[in-house]
């Protein structure tokens, strides 16, 4: 038989120990802010019923899910079904075939945790979470089918102040990355009031896809797409300002100030047209935005025309972006949504949240080489045990309990080679100090400690050593 070529599926990656040590340590970063502001570990299943996933993300959403094959029995059902394996016009989302999928994100997860626990946790009720997920996209640049999100959410109550909070917990994670962001802030309402403004409110979701190609088409090109839509933007009003400023000078030349006078205005528009939800959107916008502290405003950036794709928002919506490194896409993103606990039976109950991407997070500090340099070290191992035949090893063996027992990272190398070989090792793994054993030392018990960084060596006994080690 041919020997396999070995591979992993598209979208996937491998990450080796060095890999893994870095992307540790941005869990660790995000994950001691999210401890900072309260909020508390939770863990869902990788699988969740179809029935729970199905849905909530829209027509796309539901295209990128992965479904899982019930056991080998759905096979036998299609046979049977059809008179044969061929799928033909079977219909394979049945539960007799796939009742369960892979996790598309953690948020509707966290939904269906709240509504079965509901009389087990204290609202508000404050998680985060931090788990891989699956999308059966397009693999690219940045996007990838299997991928970590790092999430924080606030159920059970409307106020802004967990936004504000929640836009600190990115700039202030970002900030321990050394990450220079911008975080875009938006309100869905505003979004629909526009859209009520140039047609009507029903076709909002329309209005809104088309507005987010603003950044990829430009402005004239959205404005003829909004026309051909029949939207009413020969005159544009107060809204004009708003569009012009998503035009070739964004970000940019981009200002707050220039922002909260065309939603001044656009307040106006509003008014003359009794459309309250849009000026409900202003206002808590605007609340929102000066709960942040001034120092981190900066890295603030109000746009009233981002349009996150997710059907479930309701409110607040945001999105970050990385001003350094050459991936452009969002590496953060979150809102409000009211009604999700409502399709699990448990309506009324809102909730707000965010997620950190940490796969693109990753490539960008990578990219950048942004990481502590200790991370660059393969190995977390402090000290190598070098035996200079069979009877030194077994010594080395005994010896290195106790350095463990110090809590020093130390090993044995395990196999009877020259001590050139075997320091070969321990620089090839950046491991900074090596014990050598040799029959001198075994007979004093003045062992030779080698400091493979400075290149220099004294004679130690083993307390001495890990006196001198801890």
């Amino acid at each position: 038989m041919a020997a396999q070529k070995p591979s992993i599926p598209s979208g996937t990656r491998d990450f080796g120990p060095e890999q893994v040590q870095k992307r540790k340590y941005v869990l660790t970063q995000i994950e001691e802010v999210f401890k900072l502001h309260g909020f508390m570990p939770l863990e869902t299943p990788t699988m969740e019923n179809l029935s729970t996933l199905e849905g909530k993300y829209g027509e796309e959403g539901d295209r990128l899910l992965f479904r899982i094959l019930n056991s080998g029995d759905a096979f036998k059902t299609m046979k049977e079904k059809n008179g044969s394996e061929k799928i033909g016009d079977f219909d394979f989302r049945p539960a007799h075939v796939s009742e369960k999928g892979l996790r598309y994100d953690l948020t509707v997860p966290f939904a269906r945790y709240v509504v079965m626990n509901r009389n087990h946790i204290t609202l508000p009720f404050k998680r985060y979470q931090m788990q891989p997920v699956w999308r059966a996209d397009r693999p690219q640049k940045g996007r990838y089918r299997e991928f970590w999100q790092c999430d924080a959410d606030v159920v059970g109550s409307d106020s802004l102040l967990n936004e504000a909070d929640l836009l600190l917990i990115y700039l202030e994670a970002f900030q321990k990355l050394g990450l220079e962001v911008i975080v875009r802030l938006n309100n869905r309402k505003i979004l629909e009031g526009m859209a009520t403004l140039h047609g009507e409110r029903t076709r909002f979701v329309e209005f809104a896809t088309i507005i987010d190609k603003m950044d990829k088409i430009g402005y004239a090109a959205v404005m003829d797409e909004l026309h051909k839509a029949g939207f009413d933007m020969q005159s544009l009003n107060a809204s004009e300002k708003i569009f012009s400023i998503r035009s070739d000078d964004f970000p940019n030349d981009y200002q707050n100030n220039v922002v909260l006078g065309a939603l001044n205005d656009l307040e106006i528009e509003f008014e003359k047209r009794n459309i309250d939800f849009g000026l409900m959107g202003i206002e808590e916008l605007k609340t929102a935005f000066n709960l942040i502290p001034e120092p981190f405003r900066k890295n603030v950036m109000l746009d009233p025309l981002l349009a996150r794709g997710l059907s479930y928002y309701t409110g607040i919506i945001c999105e970050v972006v990385s001003n350094e490194g050459s991936l452009k896409s969002s590496i953060g993103g979150g809102g409000r949504y009211d009604n999700l606990t409502g399709v699990f039976g448990m309506p009324g109950i809102s909730g707000v949240g965010i997620s950190f991407g940490l796969d693109r997070i990753y490539d960008i500090l990578d990219e950048l080489k942004r990481f502590p340099e200790s991370l660059n070290k393969v190995s977390g191992t402090k000290v190598l045990l070098c035996g200079m035949d069979s009877a030194a090893q077994q010594v080395a063996f005994s010896l290195v309990q106790l350095i463990r027992k110090a809590g020093i990272a130390s090993e044995v190398y395990p196999d009877q080679k020259k001590l050139g070989k075997q320091l070969d090792f321990a620089n090839a793994l950046h491991i900074p100090f090596a014990v050598i054993i040799g029959e001198n030392e075994m007979k004093s018990g003045q062992l030779t400690l080698k400091n493979l960084t400075a290149g220099t060596q004294e004679s130690l006994n083993i307390e001495q050593i890990i006196k001198k080690l801890s």
